[in-house]
């Protein structure tokens, strides 16, 4: 998280206490020495890079532990009396103010605890990370990936920490707010900064969007294209050759073009060949991705020219071994590398589709694409095929196919997008479990059901 949005603070993991004595079970955790406001405590932490605790006498005011559930709000407050001070123009203005703040119940916690999520001192029950607004609108698009969702926010004004984490804690959502003038005056939030509380549960979710928007380019820091340039070259596909590439793929009046994929030792070429054999047309990625990179072709000399001869063999060809172990766990160079590769993977991708639709305009077309969902392709068919295979036989498969260690095996298949994952993509699941006449005859019922799409039934 730290890394891809480059935060320039910890997030910080918070938790509420039933029972005070807990704090003193947390590692190197510190007490406040004088009474302080909960954006101090927060400060503390994200900045000191401290573990903090603190109990209703800790805090200097009655705001910050009536948020927190930690005491019932005094007369003065309630009366609307407190707020009209300052921030409202009436006492009634001041009471609607503070029936406004969500607060946590009270008599459920006796302390807070706070600690730098890295470290890992404790479960949190939220956490809270803060950002810039481009950074926040990033970690939002991650959120909205899996399960979209217009996601509303609030502000109560002064006090909208409680926007943040008590509405955070009440609603089980994730929760963004102006950081307040007290936060900003005592707690040292920056003019740029703003806060976002996601509940301890969807961080998984968050980083896998974060992860995913990476690899198609939606990255911070969020680089400018210029006002006054032609931005054509930088907009993504969709925006310049979706209409252009939907044509090159489903433009004819009938035939069909399926995607069909799977993970690794699935048994995807055992289905390939069976509807080979039954007349369809293939197209493979695997074998055009090797092919982009011959000696002869562009994409290799791109290659050698960033990575370096490092990733050559002894035969002067492209080492695909030392190329992955590069790019394995880097990002960035995965990227740059599929910026040399994808664009005439795509080219020779639809020139192979024009010809074999020039040839057969009512044909069935399989276009095998092992990450076909990693690489955000669905759009580009009319049917989405998965052979499916349980990660238990996955594993038992790859072991035996490839002669490798169990650990080896789950470590290969963890990287890529699970298979559950990727049935909710698919308009046909081939089950690949059994035997080979019960996977043949899912095939046969496929091809049925293809042919007559073909033929425009």
């Amino acid at each position: 998280m730290e890394l891809l949005l480059r935060l320039r603070s910890f997030p910080v993991a918070f938790k509420m206490l039933a029972d005070k004595q807990e704090l003193a079970k947390i590692p190197f955790m510190r007490r406040p020495e004088h009474k302080m406001s909960l954006c101090q405590l927060i400060s503390l932490v994200r900045n000191f890079d401290w573990s903090v605790g603190a109990d209703l006498d800790d805090f200097v005011f009655a705001a910050c532990p009536s948020i927190l559930g930690l005491r019932e709000l005094p007369e003065y407050h309630r009366d609307g009396s407190f707020r009209s001070i300052v921030w409202v123009q009436t006492k009634e203005d001041g009471r609607r103010y503070e029936q406004s703040i969500p607060r946590l119940p009270t008599d459920q916690y006796q302390a807070v605890a706070m600690a730098p999520l890295v470290y890992e001192p404790f479960e949190p029950d939220i956490v809270l990370i803060y950002g810039n607004p481009a950074q926040m609108i990033l970690l939002i698009n991650a959120l909205q990936f899996e399960d979209y969702q217009v996601m509303q926010f609030f502000c109560v004004g002064e006090s909208s920490c409680s926007d943040a984490i008590a509405r955070c804690y009440l609603e089980g959502k994730p929760s963004l707010s102006i950081p307040c003038y007290g936060e900003r005056r005592y707690g040292h939030a920056q003019d740029d900064e703003m806060v976002m509380a996601l509940p301890a549960g969807l961080m998984a979710k968050a980083l896998r969007g974060l992860e995913v928007l990476y690899r198609r380019g939606v990255r911070y820091p969020i680089s400018f294209s210029g006002v006054e340039g032609d931005i054509t070259a930088t907009l993504p596909v969709s925006y310049t050759r979706l209409e252009e590439m939907l044509t090159k793929v489903r433009g004819m009046p009938h035939g069909v073009i399926v995607g069909l994929t799977g993970g690794i030792a699935s048994g995807k070429s055992t289905v390939d060949k069976k509807l080979i054999e039954l007349g369809a047309h293939l197209i493979d990625f695997d074998l055009i991705a090797r092919q982009v990179v011959e000696p002869d072709r562009p994409a290799f000399q791109e290659i050698v020219d960033y990575f370096g001869k490092q990733v050559l063999d002894e035969n002067g060809g492209l080492d695909r071994k030392a190329l992955s172990a590069i790019v394995f766990s880097d990002l960035e160079k995965r990227k740059k590398l599929e910026g040399f590769t994808h664009p005439r993977i795509y080219d020779e991708f639809f020139a192979q589709v024009q010809e074999i639709t020039a040839q057969d305009p009512q044909g069935v077309v399989i276009v095998d694409i092992p990450l076909l969902v990693e690489l955000n392709l669905m759009y580009l068919f009319e049917q989405i095929v998965l052979v499916y295979v349980s990660p238990e036989v996955q594993v038992e498969r790859l072991m035996a196919r490839d002669g490798i260690s169990q650990e080896e095996a789950e470590q290969i298949i963890a990287n890529q997008l699970g298979m559950d994952d990727k049935k909710g993509f698919a308009e046909v699941v081939i089950d690949n479990n059994g035997t080979p006449e019960q996977t043949e005859k899912q095939v046969l019922e496929l091809w049925d059901r293809l042919q007559a799409m073909a033929q425009g039934d």
